[in-house]
């Protein structure tokens, strides 16, 4: 890991694997941005090259287009009493003790500009009620809504059930609308339309990357497990993370290994080998089109089932598929499907039964982490604990306020993932790393790539010896083939 300013940082430790509310320090990630976007991404995905001349009136007529399609959004701008029972449960807020990552403060920077221009506020703004939207405003925005990962947990909290993060993406969408966004989350989008994928890998790399890993699992079990691509006709379509075939290839050989075992027919495809979904970081019109890419991929090869990996915020795009592009009738199940719930039917279907070898993982004390968006958005947590329950003789798990509903974002969710903001990256993971920390556990499984990228390098910064890795990497081990 690179140096970088860890002045935003809060170094004040956790009692019990808990962190207590820090002391405020205004301003103190003020000044710690996402580097702004490009021409040539932004033209990719159907944004403005550049910030639109009459911003400021594009902007507030774009906030009072999301106010009449969004009925929620209004309702969040209206009822917050500011009762302050969000302010220390964002992970960011923790980690920094910049009052302005107080959910209730970050959402403020929205409810000032709506108070301003569509309530009787707005008459008389000196009262401080109420804001112009100007330049000063606009780089709050930028600065303090890409310091949010629209993990939610604030929402847990909130006695009125105010979304957080449904204020976090009307902003970023108003954001993106004037030409204000960042170049990590479009360069992200525009790969995807440009190779089907967030890395940016073309075909060919991913079928070559696909081969080597049959020739890997064949050198070290002599089965020879495939990793098809493009096969038409095949029962599954497996929609990774593209990360899983390049960085987090222990998963990638589980998902092999997985209906290799079941003798189960299965494929990718170069069209869409890729689950996660930046456009849910952005706009609405990006997460559409991204998660149609998914539905058009299996009609085009004629699968029976699409499957989604081990991707959080892919899944939280991908329980919407219905809403968002369609029915699914033509698939079974008729609705969206997670590896995990997959494992878990096969389990129940006793398809396993005495062939699984729970020593093998006896080296791993293993706790899990809940990623956000399947767990608090999706509504995936009790599925993967059951998996690694049948394949684990050892799990632990972290205190109860730091997991399931509540549990903490990696500290990179959301389009945060990028280095020049390693300090909020750092701190947004304290939290984790220390409920980690104190359950003493040296494998630290979770079912996201993008924590599976964050939460070596946090676990790394704060002290904490632990291996990251999916929960489908425990199954394979597990499996006696």
């Amino acid at each position: 890991m690179a140096k970088f300013d860890e002045t935003p940082i809060v170094k004040d430790p956790a009692v019990n694997g808990v962190l207590s509310a820090p002391k405020l320090r205004e301003h103190a990630s003020a000044e710690v941005r996402c580097h702004p976007s490009k021409p040539k991404d932004t033209a990719a995905i159907d944004l403005p090259t550049e910030r639109v001349p009459d911003w400021q009136e594009r902007a507030v007529a774009k906030l009072g287009e999301l106010l009449e399609k969004n009925k929620a959004l209004r309702v969040y701008m209206d009822i917050c009493v500011r009762c302050g029972a969000c302010t220390d449960k964002c992970p960011f807020f923790l980690g920094t003790g910049d009052p302005q990552n107080f959910p209730v403060a970050r959402a403020e920077l929205m409810r000032k500009v709506y108070r301003r221009y569509f309530t009787p506020a707005g008459l008389f703004p000196d009262l401080g009620e109420a804001a112009d939207f100007d330049e000063e405003m606009l780089q709050k925005w930028y600065t303090y809504f890409y310091q949010c990962s629209e993990c939610r947990r604030c929402s847990v909290f909130c006695p009125y059930g105010i979304d957080t993060a449904e204020i976090t993406i009307a902003a970023r969408e108003i954001m993106a609308s004037i030409g204000v966004a960042t170049k990590y989350v479009t360069e992200v989008v525009a790969k995807v339309y440009s190779t089907g994928n967030n890395l940016g890998i073309p075909p060919a790399g991913w079928k070559d990357n696909c081969e080597f890993l049959e020739s890997d699992v064949k050198e070290e079990t002599g089965l020879s497990v495939r990793f098809p691509v493009d096969e038409k006709g095949a029962e599954v379509l497996l929609v990774p993370p593209s990360a899983d075939n390049f960085a987090n290839t222990d998963t990638m050989i589980g998902y092999g290994k997985l209906f290799h075992f079941l003798g189960v027919s299965w494929t990718t495809s170069t069209y869409c080998n890729e689950a996660g979904n930046f456009g849910l970081f952005l706009n609405f019109a990006n997460l559409k089109k991204v998660n149609r890419r998914i539905l058009d991929a299996a009609r085009d090869l004629g699968v029976k089932t699409i499957i989604w990996g081990e991707c959080g915020h892919a899944w939280r795009a991908g329980i919407y598929t219905p809403t968002l592009n369609g029915p699914m009738d033509d698939f079974e199940p008729p609705y969206p499907y997670h590896i995990s719930q997959y494992i878990v039917d096969m389990l129940h279907k006793g398809a396993f039964e005495g062939h699984i070898d729970k020593s093998a993982n006896d080296e791993y004390l293993v706790t899990y982490h809940d990623p956000c968006q399947s767990a608090r958005a999706g509504y995936l947590i009790e599925e993967p604990r059951e998996i690694i329950r049948a394949v684990c003789n050892r799990f632990v798990e972290m205190p109860d306020g730091t997991i399931r509903q509540k549990t903490f974002c990696c500290g990179a969710g959301n389009g945060l993932l990028t280095d020049e903001i390693m300090p909020i990256r750092m701190a947004g993971g304290k939290p984790r790393a220390m409920a980690v920390k104190h359950t003493g556990a040296n494998y630290l499984a979770t079912v996201c790539a993008i924590c599976k990228a964050q939460l070596p390098e946090s676990m790394h910064y704060w002290d904490v010896p632990v291996k990251v890795g999916g929960v489908i990497d425990l199954l394979a081990r597990a499996i006696k083939m």
